[in-house]
């Protein structure tokens, strides 16, 4: 946690996040508690980490990042669900929102729970 301070950091602050082999990672721990690095062990809400995204319609980032991560084109996706794809992309740019039927049509396709898109 950091401490307060008369004066106001001068650097911004950043996160980073390694996986690899656990000596390699314990390494790197010994060199980070070196460069005088803390390690943080809570979770940031991804609201504070994007921020763009705040007070905008959730439910289509969610839906447009699910459809990448399954890696789906509108189209693709519109052939599996049965909606057509124009309705996808006005779902996926906040313009149409998706309602009960339509989530769980989209989140079965999509291996996510449905309640993300509501």
């Amino acid at each position: 946690m950091l401490e307060p301070t008369k004066k106001p950091p001068t650097e911004a602050i950043m996160e980073l996040r390694f996986s690899g082999p656990a000596g390699k990672m314990r390494k790197l721990a010994r060199m980070a508690q070196d460069l005088g690095l803390a390690e943080v062990s809570e979770p940031v809400p991804w609201r504070e980490l994007f921020p763009q995204y705040r007070g905008g319609a959730e439910w289509a980032v969610a839906l447009r990042g699910a459809r990448g991560k399954e890696g789906l084109t509108q189209k693709a996706l519109a052939a599996l669900t049965g909606i057509p794809q124009g309705h996808i992309s006005s779902m996926e740019n906040g313009r149409m929102p998706i309602g009960k039927e339509r989530a769980r049509r989209l989140a079965e396709v999509l291996k996510i729970d449905y309640r993300i898109l509501l």
